[in-house]
């Protein structure tokens, strides 16, 4: 019997939500995934930070992590002497270098003491644990952490370069299998976050030496795992986009002094559900711009359907399997509109020269340079998708 052209149209949404639940892995596994835990709420040791009174007398109780602004905190702690802030590294370092509106010194301060315990409790239970090895790569020498959180699979941000005076920021959100185990494995380095950021730093450096810069590698979410429902629906990421929010509303509160503008952000496969999600609180005083490369989808119909103030940007190579599980969402499967299809409205930059799903930061690919300018916002050097061909530039209407 033939099908009519509707038929054959829902026909082909039900294949490919099969598809996408075969289908929709991260960056590395290719393994039935089992359904992952969110870590969410306020850090660990929260319960001892809120009775501690050790600061005594009216309006000096600490804030509530779960309940005040980064902007409250950082209030909170501009008004604490140097001698007092130590002390709270001391005495609380997990909630001290997870609270999003601390000075990024301090936090780095508080994480360096979170690890180092982490460490010493996982090296006594096993010397040989692969994860005492991960905390002490961690405390090597240079290494700026600016949030750590070992709750399930383990969450961690790290800065590369100055944050504190740097001109032009940027943050990494990674996708799928990306936790503090594969923060910044050694294969398919451009797949990690860690190597993410290394290389988009380095670029940015090359483009404009003059310019001080910071790229972050956040994980600050619990990404999907492998193959599975995770993935292809929108649970973990509706978890974790008020992460994201709280800690780009940190950034803002803490860096505005000396940026030139907010950071871009730049959100990969299932990191691109999560920045969709998160996107309505992304006005422009806290996000420049929002790149997505590989993405799978946003959670939303169009580029103007996000909320957001940001620079909407999308990248996708051709090698990139993401494609074939883009664009679809049905009966809770997939994650909705195509961000490089041009009816989405988003700015499609060229990713030549990118191979596979992880290969977008890689050096001598358009996508890098393209991410590099648009992170130090000189748009007359980002190269459009469609100048390959006739069609919209993507850098018209700029402001």
């Amino acid at each position: 019997m033939s099908q009519t052209p509707s038929t054959r149209h829902y026909a082909r949404r039900l294949i490919t939500a099969a598809l996408t639940v075969t289908v929709m892995a991260g960056t590395a596994g290719w393994t039935v995934a089992h359904e992952e835990r969110a870590v969410t709420g306020p850090p660990p040791g929260t319960a001892a930070w809120r009775s501690d009174h050790s600061l005594g007398g009216a309006g000096r109780e600490l804030p509530d992590p779960a309940t005040a602004s980064p902007a409250e905190i950082a209030r909170f702690f501009g008004r604490l002497t140097d001698a007092q802030r130590e002390a709270l590294v001391i005495r609380h370092p997990e909630v001290v270098g997870n609270l999003d509106g601390v000075p990024a010194a301090v936090r780095y301060a508080a994480n360096a003491r979170a690890i180092r315990a982490a460490w010493r409790t996982e090296r006594k239970a096993d010397p040989k644990s692969p994860l005492a090895a991960r905390y002490a790569a961690l405390l090597e020498p240079g290494r700026q952490i600016l949030a750590f959180d070992p709750r399930g699979r383990g969450q961690v941000a790290e800065v590369y370069g100055d944050l504190t005076t740097a001109r032009r920021t940027a943050v990494i959100v990674p996708g799928s299998d990306i936790d503090l185990a594969d923060f910044d494995r050694a294969g398919d380095p451009y797949g990690t976050p860690a190597g993410m950021a290394r290389a988009l730093r380095a670029r940015m450096a090359e483009d404009a030496p003059a310019t001080p810069t910071a790229v972050i590698a956040w994980v600050g979410y619990t990404t999907p795992v492998g193959l599975g429902p995770d993935a292809a629906t929108s649970r973990l990421a509706r978890a974790g986009a008020p992460r994201l929010d709280r800690f780009l509303a940190g950034l803002a509160v803490t860096t505005a002094a000396t940026a030139d503008a907010p950071p871009a952000v730049f959100c990969h496969s299932y990191g691109s559900v999560v920045c969709g999600l998160a996107a309505s609180a992304m006005d422009r005083t806290r996000v420049s711009d929002l790149v997505v490369l590989g993405s799978p989808g946003m959670r939303a119909d169009s580029a103007e359907g996000l909320g957001t103030g940001a620079r909407v940007w999308a990248a996708r190579d051709r090698t990139d399997w993401i494609r074939r599980v883009a664009g679809y969402d049905l009966l809770g499967l997939g994650h909705g509109a195509d961000p490089t299809d041009p009816s989405f409205g988003a700015r499609v930059v060229s990713a030549e020269r990118a191979e596979g799903h992880t290969g977008y930061f890689a050096p001598g690919t358009d996508s890098l340079r393209n991410f590099s300018r648009i992170a130090l916002g000189d748009f007359d050097g980002v190269r459009c998708a469609s100048q390959a061909h006739d069609g919209p530039d993507c850098r018209d209407g700029l402001v």
